[in-house]
């Protein structure tokens, strides 16, 4: 089976059409949000993206030879740029008193792909952040649309937001080329599946969580 078909059918396994996005994103897309929150939720950035682009960084090095360890070293990149719009999102929003600590509902996300980064089999590691874009990406579009429309942020708070916002195609088609026209093998199928499975499980914790703040 080419990979871009397997790539699709985990991506469907995993998030089935017509789930429901998390509390939070749902009470600001209908204006109920409140902005301390997402300080709490720049500041958990903050620590997930600096965990997260170092363990792609680790990633691209177990397979530096190989177009996945390019394909990682791009994501880590994109990181970096992501990382860089926090500060404005983060003074939009305003001060709070919890936004420093170290959330473990938040941070169980980026623990567990600095396991993958040294357990993991690097395709399958591939595969499954592929299948996890298009949820957080559809989630990050519906928050900069209700932070322009209730809060009437600028294109420098949303930034964060629409960084992630944009459609994940181009990053597929790039891991598609990257693991091959062979495709993913049945073992990194089934690999693929449990790191997904996973991933989402964590990145649903974070969302809970920060829906949870008093």
């Amino acid at each position: 089976m080419p990979t871009s078909q397997q790539l699709q059918d985990l991506r469907s396994q995993l998030t089935p059409p017509g789930e429901e996005p998390p509390t939070l994103v749902t009470e600001f897309a209908t204006g109920r949000g409140r902005l301390g929150t997402l300080a709490v939720l720049a500041a958990q950035q903050q620590r997930i993206i600096t965990s997260d682009r170092r363990s792609l960084l680790l990633l691209a090095t177990r397979c530096a030879d190989e177009p996945l360890g390019a394909w990682f070293a791009g994501l880590a990149d994109g990181e970096s740029a992501a990382l860089r719009t926090l500060p404005a999102l983060a003074t939009a929003c305003g001060p709070t008193d919890t936004t420093d600590a170290p959330l473990p509902g938040c941070q169980a996300y980026p623990s567990y792909l600095a396991w993958l980064a040294l357990n993991g089999h690097p395709p399958a590691v591939a595969a499954a952040l592929v299948a996890n874009f298009t949820a957080w990406g559809d989630y990050c579009a519906t928050l900069a649309g209700a932070l322009r429309r209730f809060h009437g942020f600028g294109e420098a708070p949303c930034a964060f937001f629409d960084f992630f916002a944009q459609p994940p195609t181009a990053l597929e088609q790039a891991a598609t080329e990257a693991i091959g026209p062979a495709g993913l093998t049945a073992p990194d199928l089934d690999a693929a599946h449990e790191y997904g499975r996973l991933l989402q499980a964590y990145e649903g914790s974070f969302w809970s969580t920060l829906a949870e703040l008093p």
